[in-house]
């Protein structure tokens, strides 16, 4: 018996519920879903359904193996495609969501180099820095900055992300450097209110291992553009990522402060909710960032540096 098929049958059963259901959907008579099962289990030695008349339920090592299945399933299936009419064939409305900042500079240039490769994918980009839940707002997809939370969503790691403390020189001159992460409760810090990922502060590298600190300040805001803005007019440190502040470091309009501290790269990430069958536009739109993210020329001709 097919291997292939009897994974298929399992997976058909496991999301139908039902030997029925899934004879039906396949014009087959029960009873040849039930020997695919049979055939399955004997062959891994192990029991992946629990069958009564009234239902039926996964196992715990059912459970496990659903998810590698329906992950095998999904692959072969984006393979197919990638090949069919001769090349990849993506179709659909594409919904994705990236930071404000972040979005402008680093996803929305690259938004009509995807729809030249794959015409037949329309796209709808959202720019917000509020943490959008994507699978109840209904986006395939999110770009996030900085650390991830706990949660279900699926993640791949597109590039490295470093954090730098920085001020304005006029500042400096008023205020002073900070010499060290705790001296930074004695200067004016701009925090940016809605982030998640600074609910538990600045991360810097201590005796070896990433500490956070938390500082204060007069004034915070949900909008990075602005924190950047005002960190930019001498109004107090801010801590920024590299590709937002690159230009204004090597201009001299910012100065990098607490370099011995700097904690590891953080990442950036395309994340998306757990699906069965992650759809090809998805896949390709995240294959497609991560080869560019890959490159060092991108990030230096987005920021202006040669």
């Amino acid at each position: 018996m097919d291997k292939f098929k009897q994974i298929e049958t399992f997976c058909s059963v496991a999301a139908k519920g039902s030997l029925t259901a899934a004879a039906q959907a396949e014009g087959v008579a029960a009873a040849i879903i039930g020997r695919r099962l049979d055939a399955l289990e004997e062959r891994l030695g192990v029991k992946l359904m629990v069958r009564t008349t009234r239902r039926i339920s996964l196992t715990h090592e059912g459970s496990a193996f659903l998810e590698d299945c329906q992950r095998l399933l999904s692959d072969f299936a984006n393979a197919e495609a990638s090949v069919s009419a001769g090349g990849v064939k993506a179709s659909g409305h594409l919904r994705i969501t990236a930071p404000a900042g972040f979005g402008r500079r680093h996803v929305a240039p690259l938004v009509p180099s995807f729809r030249q490769q794959h015409p037949e994918v329309s796209l709808s980009l959202n720019l917000s820095d509020r943490v959008v839940d994507i699978a109840a707002e209904g986006f395939d997809c999110a770009v996030r900055v900085g650390d991830l939370p706990d949660s279900s969503l699926v993640s791949v790691r597109l590039a490295d992300n470093r954090r730098l403390c920085v001020a304005a020189p006029a500042y400096l001159n008023r205020h002073g450097k900070p010499e060290q992460p705790q001296d930074l409760h004695q200067h004016d810090c701009l925090m940016l209110s809605s982030d998640a990922s600074q609910s538990r502060g600045w991360a810097f590298l201590l005796e070896g291992k990433v500490e956070h600190v938390r500082p204060g300040g007069p004034l915070d805001c949900s909008d990075g553009q602005v924190l950047h803005d005002w960190c930019i007019g001498g109004h107090g440190i801010a801590w920024r990522s590299s590709w937002e502040v690159a230009r204004e470091i090597e201009s001299g309009q910012l100065v990098s402060l607490l370099e011995d501290f700097a904690a590891p790269p953080n990442g950036i990430y395309a994340v998306f909710p757990q699906r069965k069958h992650l759809p090809l536009r998805v896949r390709l739109w995240v294959d497609f960032l991560k080869h560019h993210y890959a490159q060092s020329a991108f990030w230096q001709r987005e920021i202006g540096v040669a």
